[in-house]
């Protein structure tokens, strides 16, 4: 991925000190991608930011083979995320195997290649800051509906 412009916008935001790196344009709050650190370089996207009215997130990057994370979802979640899938990640560490070897990872768009660190500024929450959203998000795990 590569980013052609608009570099001074992007900031980075983490939810716990050693969380997954959510980008986004700090000019429309446009999400860009989750990452979680530059030895990994695999940046995941939301594809409806990059939907418009001619081509839909499938045409763009072809079906998902997978969904993830299910128990987060608000709605009904897609048959089988409940689950681990073997085949998701034995793809995705192949993947990240054979671009590490190949020196695929950089350049990266969120990490400096010289020291590995951000290369846009980061946000950290407090606890009292991720408190205050949950309302706005889907259904806490903890709160025993991970099971259903």
């Amino acid at each position: 991925m590569s980013i052609a412009g608009g570099h001074q916008r992007i900031i980075g935001l983490r939810l716990v000190p050693k969380g997954l790196y959510r980008w986004y344009a700090s000019c429309r709050n446009t999400p860009l991608g989750n990452t979680l650190r530059p030895a990994i370089p695999s940046i995941g996207i939301l594809a409806q930011v990059f939907e418009d009215n001619a081509q839909t997130a499938d045409e763009l990057f072809g079906k998902p083979i997978a969904a993830v994370h299910s128990k987060y979802a608000i709605g009904a979640a897609l048959a089988g995320s409940r689950r681990l899938e073997l085949r998701l990640v034995g793809r995705a560490l192949g993947k990240i195997i054979v671009w590490r070897l190949r020196g695929q990872g950089w350049p990266h768009p969120y990490f400096d290649g010289a020291t590995g660190a951000p290369s846009h500024p980061i946000t950290t929450l407090s606890q009292r800051e991720r408190e205050a959203l949950r309302p706005l998000c889907g259904p806490h795990p903890a709160a025993g509906t991970a099971g259903r």
